[in-house]
């Protein structure tokens, strides 16, 4: 899988998914730390990424465009350290792949995933 990694992501995450043969890259790796939300969902989707991130903002975003794709993967932990991160995003790897590649909102939760396929549909 390919992954972008938002500013909120500790670049030993980013590290810990190149070591499991993942495509990964941090905003921080091209010097794009000011890029804006809305480009870096363009970016995740130009590049065929999923975008991992601690920032609710996302979620709305996506709402916004209707689109199918970037999937989003947002992180809502008490413990956001990034062992904790890569233990629950592995699960989420193993337990949700084939849902991330169809386009998708998970929020990681300390005890569960909230999983939202895409596009979303407004009322």
């Amino acid at each position: 899988m390919k992954f972008l990694a938002d500013m909120g992501i500790s670049q030993s995450t980013v590290n810990w998914l190149k070591e499991k043969d993942h495509d990964a890259i941090h905003l921080q790796d091209e010097g794009l730390y000011r890029l804006p939300d809305s480009e870096i969902v363009e970016k995740a989707k130009n590049e065929n990424r999923i975008v991992l991130t601690c920032d609710l903002d996302f979620g709305n975003i996506m709402a916004f465009l209707g689109e199918t794709y970037p999937s989003i993967i947002i992180f809502r932990l008490e413990n956001e350290t990034p062992s904790n991160i890569n233990r629950k995003l592995d699960e989420l790897i193993e337990r949700f792949g084939n849902v991330l590649q169809k386009g998708a909102i998970i929020s990681v939760e300390e005890m569960n995933f909230r999983i939202r396929q895409l596009p979303i549909i407004k009322l």
